[in-house]
């Protein structure tokens, strides 16, 4: 993928703020650029993007509410529509929107579950991701987050759900993305490689045991395993295994942490800046600044954007940023 410069904001991290603007009509303009960044801002997420400048963020990691999942209190919630289309084209005008704000070479990570209803599945996760590509963005990967502790179900009828999907869009074919940051172990070195003829012939001249997709490559057969592999891991691969999380003052299961520095680390560089339009209880934000990014929250519920500003404000002492 395409190496670029860094765009630089500054050293100074602004002490978050609460920007209400529950009833506003008109986009949120603020004086200037630099006072939304480091912020938490308390609109409607379309209106508030309307207010930051073209290109302004270089990374999206955000998890919008989920359809008839929960009732946010607020006359500008998303997930209370009347139907799945209604739902998906407010999803669309909020993603058009956040389309305008990311940087070229940026890119969107996208967490939605989804809906029973009737007894039916609803495929709300590619309902919106179709759409939205649609609307011009690239899909790029499709992500399943295995929920390794996900609550037991008392369905009997089909299996319970412990997944979710993530997942990842581009504004064009050439952004910016670091495979080595984000990279795994291999598997081929452990106790759960599945390698046919064991482990015995690591390092052993002509001991590769495939004939197939390893079978000209000349650093397996004259026992250079070390040029074989890479020294940092293996590629990140497409299934996530990672818990819940739960934060103290929230009643809801937050977006991991884990999951969240994930994504940041594979699509920015220290100090690029952030986006969640969605920020909720601020595990964005709270992760941007421990990895030295920075960040822009927008959520509709005065209640969560309180969550949000004290969990940044619990990280900054242990940054040196008060």
């Amino acid at each position: 993928m395409r190496k670029r410069m860094p765009i630089s904001y500054g050293a100074k991290h602004h002490p978050p703020i609460h920007l209400l603007r529950e009833h506003a009509r008109e986009p949120y303009l603020p004086t200037t650029f630099g006072a939304c960044v480091d912020q938490i801002i308390c609109a409607d997420a379309e209106v508030a993007l309307r207010g930051l400048p073209q290109q302004s963020v270089q990374c999206i990691v955000t998890s919008p509410p989920y359809f008839r999942q929960r009732d946010y209190q607020t006359n500008q919630q998303i997930g209370k529509e009347d139907s799945p289309d209604s739902y998906v084209q407010k999803l669309v005008s909020v993603f058009r929107e956040c389309h305008r704000v990311l940087s070229r070479t940026g890119l969107l990570w996208l967490n939605l579950g989804d809906k029973y209803d009737e007894g039916q599945l609803l495929g709300m996760p590619w309902r919106v991701a179709f759409a939205i590509q649609k609307a011009g963005w690239l899909l790029r990967s499709d992500v399943i987050w295995h929920k390794t502790n996900a609550m037991p179900a008392s369905v009997k009828n089909r299996p319970t759900t412990d997944h979710e999907y993530v997942f990842m869009f581009s504004k064009s074919p050439d952004y910016f993305y670091d495979a080595d940051a984000v990279r795994e172990p291999h598997v081929t070195f452990t106790e759960r490689s599945r390698m046919r003829g064991g482990r015995g012939h690591f390092g052993k001249r002509g001991g590769t045991p495939e004939k197939g997709k390893n079978g000209g490559n000349p650093n397996l057969h004259t026992a250079r395993w070390d040029q074989a592999f890479h020294p940092l891991g293996r590629n990140k691969r497409t299934v996530w295994q990672i818990p819940l999380s739960k934060y103290p003052d929230a009643h809801f299961a937050v977006f991991p942490e884990k999951l969240v520095e994930t994504c940041i680390l594979a699509s920015t560089r220290t100090n690029d800046l952030v986006l969640d339009p969605f920020i909720g209880s601020g595990t964005t934000a709270a992760m941007a600044q421990k990895l030295g990014r920075h960040y822009v929250g927008i959520d509709c519920n005065e209640h969560y954007c309180a969550l949000a500003i004290a969990r940044v404000q619990e990280v900054q002492p242990a940054l040196g940023l008060v």
